[in-house]
């Protein structure tokens, strides 16, 4: 036999205690459904059945730029020792300069001078840049890195001058990695490199060109920016050996670069200078989303002293477009 029918009294308290709850309940749910907000309207459903409220799900990060340019982030699969693209890896078709550096001087060889090499004033200019992560702690906050990066000057279209090389510059470098990790005001403080840096072109006088340093770089993003600041000092050396001592007038003890990402487009923004001389240079450069395999187009303003060695006391304004292997970061 049915409990019920057993105990009748103890049915009717029954009835008599859910009926009152019941009405509390579509009272509620009516109250809850004439919410229009999605979220809201079921966190109103949830209490009405004593169900626990589900925690909203944690809003996402942006994406980082200086993360996977260096490594910061462990990832599945890594290695310890990785070899990655650095600064652009290009090849521009066409580089016009508005004022071509036929006959290359410095201080110390200005007397003896060099043959005026009647160069073309549109030439081809490329870049190869590789890095290579030797050392990392498990946290991934600290890293050795082995740098190099190769840029040259392409006289392809003078067939007069049988289509020479006009500058390589060989920069290679070794420097030490630190990941901050701090945060303020929206901004992620997230590289500090601090290392070496030789950078030469390899000839022999009048044309010798090179120097030393120690370098310290900054680096912090927020959202699709970030923002490096670069910060040198040359190690001198003998004025017997020295092929360029005036190269700090032009090019300066340091360059802040702003880098920013717009539906896969990238834009960069470097200026660099020396205030007690007033010379420097700025240099605009663009790189468009993949558009063949890792293929992009790429274009580069620059105007100012520098672009490279052989050039670092002769301002000029070039322009160049070509394409990509890697972003600009």
């Amino acid at each position: 036999m049915q409990l019920a029918s057993r105990f009748p009294l103890l049915a009717v308290f029954a009835v008599a205690w859910a009926w009152p709850a019941a009405g509390i309940a579509a009272d509620a749910l009516a109250q809850c459904a004439a919410i229009d907000d999605d979220v809201k309207r079921l966190a109103c459903y949830d209490a009405a059945s004593g169900r626990a409220a589900t925690p909203p799900a944690p809003e996402a990060a942006s994406p980082s730029l200086l993360g996977p340019a260096w490594m910061l982030d462990p990832t599945p699969g890594e290695r310890d020792f990785d070899v990655r693209f650095y600064r652009p890896n290009y090849f521009l078709l066409g580089r016009y300069s508005d004022r071509v550096n036929n006959q290359p001087l410095s201080p110390v060889f200005a007397a003896a001078g060099s043959p005026d090499q009647q160069l073309d004033d549109v030439e081809a200019k490329f870049q190869l840049s590789f890095k290579a992560r030797l050392w990392h702690t498990a946290d991934r906050r600290w890293a050795l890195w082995l740098g190099y990066t190769q840029q040259s000057q392409w006289q392809v279209y003078n067939a007069g001058l049988s289509r020479p090389f006009r500058e390589t510059n060989y920069q290679p470098e070794l420097f030490v990695t630190y990941n901050p990790e701090l945060a303020w005001n929206g901004f992620r403080w997230r590289l500090l490199n601090v290392g070496y840096a030789h950078q030469s072109n390899g000839r022999s006088d009048p044309l010798s060109r090179s120097w030393d340093r120690i370098f310290a770089e900054f680096g912090v993003e927020r959202d699709q920016l970030a923002l490096l600041a670069r910060l040198w000092y040359r190690i001198k050396e003998s004025p017997s050996k020295d092929d360029n001592p005036d190269i700090t007038d032009y090019l300066g003890y340091g360059e802040l670069t702003a880098l920013y990402r717009w539906r896969r487009h990238t834009f960069k923004l470097m200026g660099r200078g020396n205030l007690s001389t007033g010379k420097g240079a700025a240099e605009l450069t663009w790189s468009s989303r993949p558009l063949l395999g890792p293929l992009r187009l790429y274009a580069q303003v620059f105007t100012g002293y520098g672009e490279s060695l052989i050039d670092y006391n002769w301002r000029q304004t070039t322009i160049g477009a070509g394409i990509a292997l890697n972003d600009l970061l």
